[in-house]
């Protein structure tokens, strides 16, 4: 492909690992990269990959962008995969101002941006789509009568936007209002739209999507379909492509209607056409509905530029400028198979509560790396938890998972918890492996997949404490007038020397005992547990307060010295304290000084990196509030409220 200076320089408007993936793009083409940035991302890696930064105080803030791109000189400007790049008003902005917009026209973005009007065009083109209502009445008595009449269970999803934001799963109809209010909120934040849609929720989905790509010369063409199946809440964890198991014809079927609804309002541009398939039908050509299209480029583009040889930013820029596709579709051949895995701060042991923080060791090699930070980089809790993702291609499906896992195995990212070991069970799991997960495996396999509360790694801690010798086991005492039973630090006449001990093991006391011989030192559990050989040896680094362990994609803590049972911040649940589980905004405060509550419920809603959390009722009892307001930033472990007991 001929390289060319389509723009003079490009403006990203987003940060992160997203604008790191732009500017790696736009510099190769030669064109000058201006990195905009929030106060918060002042110095982030982003900032010092780009050739010229400018600050703005939200990346939300379309006038204060355009002002800024303006002042930069910038004659095209690239929104990324979110923030802005689905909002027409701000492609139209842009325009009026003379500033390219490396995206789809607003008009298109109004047609297919919207999920409601976008089913209501594919529908009409007689694409199949999920029963539901997808109107204009958002009244809460309407929308519950709705979906009492779709049948439950359903989802209630925001019309705007994407990235699993502003969708809620209802059960039963008690549910419903909760659900809707929570919804509105998380839209409204979001995408500054509460509109929400009632969608029949199919139990055992897969989630297939096409990439599509089309010019200001009408043409058209897929870039074939990834597999997106592996989710947590709404967020996409494993992306591979091709998708396993789909037939040839529902492929056809698929990359049809992607380019059919892509045709049908002149799109061009980078899009996503997203189907859900029910694996409970199979995967037949009558099995699949379409879901939305998403009017931009996906975080997970990277497994079809493995797939297919190409670079999708380069298209977007070369599109923006006017040129022609590269390629037709006949030339546009697939390869192999590819699959992503995004390595995220969050801590799957306690409900993948996120893990922000500063990155003390980073490792990541073996397969392509997307990340936007790098070793010493904060992990913030403003923004998405996303450390990198991890991207491996080969010609085969299982070469490739066989390639991912041993970049997972090999990884090393020290300081925030990770995801690391939660990946490589998830990869490594028969089911995923054969193909037959659908949207729900991972809630369905939590244990399985060790995200629940799990025993101490005790490889991790021996290798810990080993690093710790000198603290735990010091130097022997002088024997007073040379008698050796004198001696006070556990000398043995015969035998090695032992010195019983405790430390702490993610902040838990474990016994052990250090054992001083001819042959060196050596530490063991008290009650001669066996520790597992590691496949590869720990990396243990040394902090404030102990040693950080990282032992098959886990991280583990370790103190020599026994702290105060009473030590922290964090009060217990036994005198009745309701405290941040992680640094956040306060969202919600649903009771008020001296409400007599239950146990179990809901008593505020604390937001951290684009989640909600809701902190519930330790037990029965009367509410003290602790002086936190709504929209006040708290930081782990901090008491919200106290529910006193009851007299």
């Amino acid at each position: 492909m001929k390289e060319a200076r389509l723009f003079a320089n490009v403006l990203i408007a987003n940060r992160g690992e997203i604008a790191c993936r732009i500017i790696a793009t736009a510099r190769r083409m030669g064109l000058k990269t201006i990195a905009l940035h929030t106060p918060t991302d002042r110095g982030a890696l982003f900032t010092r990959l780009a050739d010229e930064t400018v600050e703005t105080p939200s990346y939300l803030d379309a006038a204060a962008i355009v002002t800024a791109a303006k002042a930069a000189g910038a004659q095209a400007l690239h929104p990324g995969y979110g923030f802005l790049s689905e909002n027409a008003d701000f492609a139209e902005y842009c325009a009026l101002e003379g500033i390219a917009f490396v995206g789809p026209s607003p008009e298109a973005m109004r047609a297919m941006g919207l999920k409601s009007t976008a089913k209501a065009l594919m529908a009409r083109a007689g694409a199949p789509v999920l029963p539901g209502y997808h109107g204009d009445n958002q009244t809460p008595k309407f929308l519950k009568e709705r979906a009492y009449q779709v049948g439950y269970p359903v989802l209630i999803k925001a019309i705007a936007g994407g990235g699993g934001r502003g969708i809620r799963r209802v059960d039963n109809h008690v549910e419903f209002e909760n659900a809707l209010e929570s919804a509105q909120r998380e839209a409204q934040a979001a995408f500054g739209d509460g509109r929400v849609l009632i969608e029949k929720l199919i139990l055992s989905p897969r989630h297939i999507e096409v990439q599509v790509f089309g010019d200001s010369h009408g043409n058209v063409v897929h870039l074939y379909e990834r597999d997106c199946s592996l989710q947590r809440r709404r967020q996409k964890l494993i992306e591979e492509s091709p998708a396993p198991g789909l037939p040839a014809p529902t492929r056809r079927a698929m990359t049809d209607a992607a380019v059919m609804a892509a045709k049908s309002v002149g799109y061009v541009g980078a899009g996503t056409v997203e189907f859900i398939v029910d694996a409970s039908k199979g995967l037949g050509r009558d099995c699949f509905f379409f879901l939305e299209m998403n009017t931009r480029l996906q975080v997970e583009h990277p497994v079809t530029e493995a797939l297919l040889g190409l670079d999708l930013v380069e298209w977007q820029l070369r599109v923006a400028a006017g040129e022609k596709l590269p390629l037709t579709q006949e030339e546009i051949v697939p390869h192999g198979a590819a699959v992503e895995a995004r390595v995220n701060a969050e801590d799957p042991e306690t409900g993948f509560l996120p893990s922000p923080g500063r990155l003390r060791v980073l490792r990541l090699e073996g397969v392509r790396v997307d990340s936007g930070v790098e070793e010493g980089d904060e992990i913030s809790p403003h923004y998405d938890s996303l450390i990198a993702k991890l991207i491996a291609h080969a010609d085969t499906r299982d070469e490739a998972l066989a390639k991912l896992d041993a970049a997972l195995a090999r990884a090393v990212a020290l300081g925030p918890k990770t995801n690391i070991a939660f990946l490589r069970a998830l990869i490594s799991a028969p089911e995923f492996q054969a193909g037959l997960h659908d949207t729900g495996f991972i809630d369905a396999h939590l244990e399985q997949l060790g995200a629940t509360p799990q025993p101490p790694d005790a490889c991790a801690a021996l290798a810990g404490l080993a690093a710790l010798l000198p603290q735990v086991l010091p130097a022997p005492a002088p024997a007073a007038d040379g008698d050796p039973w004198s001696v006070t630090d556990a000398f043995e006449l015969l035998g090695p020397r032992r010195l019983p001990f405790e430390a702490r093991v993610n902040g838990k006391a474990e016994r052990f005992v250090a054992i001083a011989h001819a042959g060196g030192q050596e530490i063991a559990f008290a009650d001669r547990r066996a520790a597992p050989a590691a496949a590869i040896p720990p990396t243990v680094l040394a902090v404030e307060d102990g040693v950080l362990v990282m032992n098959g994609g886990r991280q583990t803590h370790v103190a020599a010295a026994l702290l105060d049972e009473g030590d922290g911040s964090q009060a217990s649940a036994s005198d009745g304290a309701v405290t941040a589980p992680m640094h956040g905004r306060l969202i919600a405060l649903d009771v008020g000084d001296g409400d007599e509550v239950q146990p179990g419920q809901r008593l505020a809603v604390l937001e951290a990196m684009k989640m909600e959390h809701a902190l519930t009722a330790p037990r029965g009892g009367r509410v003290t509030l602790a002086g936190c307001k709504v929209g006040d930033i708290v930081e782990m472990g901090a008491v919200i409220l106290r529910v006193g007991e009851r007299p």
